[in-house]
């Protein structure tokens, strides 16, 4: 969830916006007189936004990911079990 923030009301409410980070994930945009100036979130979801951009930015991979829904939108897909077994094969 995305929360907005005034800088005035971040300082002394400090403690409890990093508990709602750590705990729910929520993300923070801190507001100085009306204009966003930064965002908060948690490690986590800051390591996930760069590796989704790392992805999105490498044209094979996205490729990739593009023929594999096309191929599970037409049902050629294995399941579980099968995979399992062609892996222990090889």
């Amino acid at each position: 969830m995305v929360n907005m923030i005034s800088l005035k009301a971040l300082r002394p409410g400090l403690p409890a916006v990093i508990k709602d980070i750590d705990n729910k994930l929520d993300r923070y945009i801190v507001i100085k007189r009306g204009k966003p100036v930064a965002v908060m979130l948690s490690p986590e979801d800051y390591e996930a936004m760069l590796e989704t951009i790392e992805i999105l930015s490498d044209k094979e991979c996205v490729k990739r990911i593009k023929q594999a829904k096309r191929e599970i939108a037409a049902g050629k897909t294995i399941s579980l079990d099968n995979l399992r077994r062609k892996i222990e094969k090889s």
